[in-house]
């Protein structure tokens, strides 16, 4: 319900604030997601870890991941504000996530269908 709450929020403010939606350099995105400290949280491929979310499968729209980093909920993620990465390097870290492989299917991992 709180991620659903979450999620019509970061809709909302995209809403309000009319980001653009405009194609990310994967390249800059991964040094950007290097520089700002992006994976020690959520890990070099988004697997996500114990002080950050799994981005390797988020279905987040690109301007509501842009409204969601800006505005976090509370929480240990700091907000990146547009001085600290524009809307431009949102859209280059975007584009960087969605290269995440997707995670093995648990019917496909041996050891867990014992």
């Amino acid at each position: 319900m709180r991620n659903g709450i979450l999620i019509l929020t970061a809709f909302a403010i995209t809403a309000i604030t009319g980001l653009a939606q405009s194609a990310g350099n994967v390249e800059h995105g991964k040094q950007l997601f290097t520089r700002n400290g992006c994976y020690q949280c959520h890990g070099t491929v988004g697997q996500g870890g114990q002080a950050g979310a799994r981005l390797a499968q988020f279905k987040l729209t690109q301007q509501a991941f842009i409204a969601f980093v800006r505005n976090p909920p509370p929480s240990n993620m700091p907000p990146y504000r547009a001085k600290v990465m524009s809307d431009q390097d949102l859209a280059d870290v975007y584009a960087f996530i969605k290269t995440f492989p997707e995670p093995q299917p648990v019917k496909d991992i041996p050891l867990l269908n014992q």
